[in-house]
């Protein structure tokens, strides 16, 4: 894989290094805050060889790459210039998210860049505590002690992390933040706190907290620090403003901070994992249910990010979470559904996906897995959400506990040693196995190439797909769009209309409905994925002349009005306003195309459903 044509491409295709508001990666996707989403070519990008999909979530236009994003990501970085970018425009572009995309951003930028390390020193901790009880190493020898600050640092220090992480995401100086975050657990201090002691600053008392390990302190202490950076910055000349704004910056947050900020966040701390404890305790099964089958759908949807810190909460303050054995359902329930794809299907090139993804899924990265397969053929994503659901119940029932933080997989299990293990054993095989059964005998339409049968609904000769407007017919190669014209996003038909009505040319479901009106997608009751597209680089109309009438999700008959446009006045705007109708599942179907050249009510193509001999 050449990472860096790959990453030449997306950077070309995303609008260029100046449509880069900020961009970082997780474990496998690149994230972006672009200037303007609409110069991104989401469909060109999401055929680039390397990619597996385009999300756009919580603000974030995210590209999954999946487990080469890290190189990826540092070539792009490298040809973009993102180390020495400072964008004037960020600070104001991102005001204009939603509160709540924002704090998804901040908490997934602030946690994602160490991620993988606390990932691994879970594993350690929890690997010790495995050879512990197998009588294999004791406690109090040398190696043990060595291996154990090596595991338990990174958790210990942990306020010194997020205060580096979450400085530059709220553009502060990150040194002063770390400084701050150290002096939270100076071992003066830590000392002072474990044995109760009240100490005075200018006669105002300090209540004694330990922070070791702590996450929300923090995390609200650096939030007040990007408010007074500012204030400090104006005050002081350029000449001085550089020892002194980092000078008042200790001066006032330390002691702010131990004083008001610390035991604000403490209380928060212990209000969440009261709540956590509350909740799952008296509903455990419940709890075990909702997280094992919606945890992949929080993924999706970005939203996961926000129960990280949660988890982390409750580690710090009750000594384990109840949350993450559980989560170890939902993702082992992917990587059984990809089990039942790769057992199932004729495809090489999905068998060689979905082969690729149970191995990443039972090491905890799912991505690949969701985006490449299970929700691209949604009946395995509903598999594995049932799955799912049944193992989380299970390993609720048995009320199970993680010692410490790190990615749900098998490579977590020592973490989840002690009382309910058993059940987290129970519930991940569940999960797995029935995630692939499921897959296997109910996660196929009938329709797909993978089928065992014929589709009744189709005649002997074939699905017809009508004509969507009245106009001239080309062949798609011809139009001058290189994407539509190269046939990457699937074989078709073009037509220059000589109407502004845009009809459906088969009977099924809308899939997509873009805002700006210039395109829709479509699923026939038979499965055919039916993309149209009226003209070309019309998206930069922004809506302008188009009028959507049906909405996503809305079954629609052949024939039925989708998409009004005024197709004189996109003329007049200098737009091509050719219409694509492209199959993007045509590598299933044998494809006969019309051989008349005036569109009207007629078919345009014939599908024939391909079987694999």
């Amino acid at each position: 894989m050449n990472y860096e044509e790959i990453a030449a491409k997306i950077l070309k295709n995303i609008g260029g290094k100046e449509n880069i508001n900020t961009a970082w990666h997780c474990a496998t996707r690149l994230r972006f805050k672009l200037l303007d989403e609409n110069k991104a070519k989401t469909e060109t990008i999401e055929n680039i060889p390397g990619v597996i999909t385009v999300v756009k979530s919580a603000g974030q236009y995210q590209i999954v790459i999946g487990n080469s994003v890290g190189k990826v990501f540092d070539s792009l970085a490298d040809q973009a210039g993102l180390e020495n970018k400072e964008n004037q425009a960020a600070s104001t572009n991102e005001k204009k998210d939603s509160l709540v995309n924002r704090f998804i951003a901040f908490i997934s930028g602030t946690f994602t860049p160490f991620l993988g390390a606390m990932a691994g020193a879970g594993i350690l901790k929890g690997l010790l505590a495995l050879l512990v009880a197998l009588g294999w190493l004791k406690t109090t020898s040398g190696t043990y002690e060595i291996w154990y600050a090596a595991g338990d640092a990174l958790f210990n220090f942990l306020p010194i992390f997020l205060a580096f992480t979450a400085a530059k995401r709220l553009r502060v100086n990150q040194f002063v933040a770390v400084a701050l975050a150290a002096a939270l657990v100076y071992p003066t201090l830590v000392t002072v706190a474990t044995k109760s002691q009240t100490l005075h600053f200018l006669g105002v008392p300090v209540v004694p907290t330990t922070y070791t390990s702590s996450v929300i302190p923090i995390l609200l202490a650096v939030w007040v620090l990007s408010y007074l950076q500012p204030i400090l910055d104006r005050i002081f000349p350029d000449a001085i403003r550089n020892i002194f704004t980092p000078l008042f910056s200790l001066i006032i947050m330390v002691p702010l901070t131990l004083i008001v900020v610390g035991p604000i966040g403490s209380g928060i701390s212990n209000l969440l994992a009261n709540a956590v404890s509350g909740v799952y305790n008296f509903a455990p099964i419940i709890a075990g249910i909702i997280m094992g089958a919606f945890w992949q759908v929080f993924v999706i949807f970005g939203v996961h990010w926000t129960f990280v810190p949660v988890m982390m909460n409750n580690i710090a303050k009750m000594g384990y979470d109840p949350l993450l054995p559980i989560l170890a359902a939902a993702v082992l329930s992917q990587a059984g559904a990809a089990l039942g794809v790769f057992l199932k299907t004729k495809d090489e090139k999905q068998k060689t996906l979905a082969g690729s993804g149970v191995v990443t899924g039972i090491f905890g990265i799912t991505e690949p897995i969701i985006y490449g397969i299970t929700l691209k053929m949604k009946r395995p994503f509903v598999c594995a959400v049932i799955a799912g659901g049944l193992g989380g119940a299970i390993i609720g029932a048995f009320k199970a506990k993680a010692s410490s933080f790190t990615l749900p997989s098998l490579l977590a299990l020592p973490t989840y040693l002690g009382k309910g293990f058993i059940g987290v054993i129970i519930g991940i095989s569940v999960a797995f196995v029935l995630a692939a059964i499921l897959t296997y005998f109910f996660g196929f339409e009938k329709s797909s190439s993978q089928a065992t049968v014929s589709d009744q609904n189709l005649s002997q000769t074939g699905e017809l797909v009508t004509a969507p407007v009245t106009g001239t017919i080309i062949p798609l190669t011809s139009v001058h769009d290189q994407v539509f014209a190269s046939e990457a996003m699937g074989k078709g038909i073009a037509i220059v209309p000589t109407d502004g009505t845009l009809k459906s040319p088969v009977a099924g479901t809308v899939s997509a409905v873009y805002p700006t009106g210039h395109a829709i997608g479509l699923i026939s009751d038979s499965g055919i994925e039916v993309l149209l597209h009226i003209g070309i680089d019309t998206v930069k109309l922004n809506g302008k002349y188009f009028k959507t009438l049906v909405k996503k999700e809305q079954h629609v008959t052949v024939n039925q009005e989708l998409i009004k446009f005024d197709l004189e006045k996109i003329k007049q705007a200098g737009y091509d306003p050719t219409i694509m109708l492209v199959i993007t599942n045509s590598k299933q179907y044998q494809i006969t195309a019309t051989q008349e050249t005036v569109a009207k009510n007629n078919w345009l193509l014939q599908l024939d459903t391909k079987h694999d001999h």
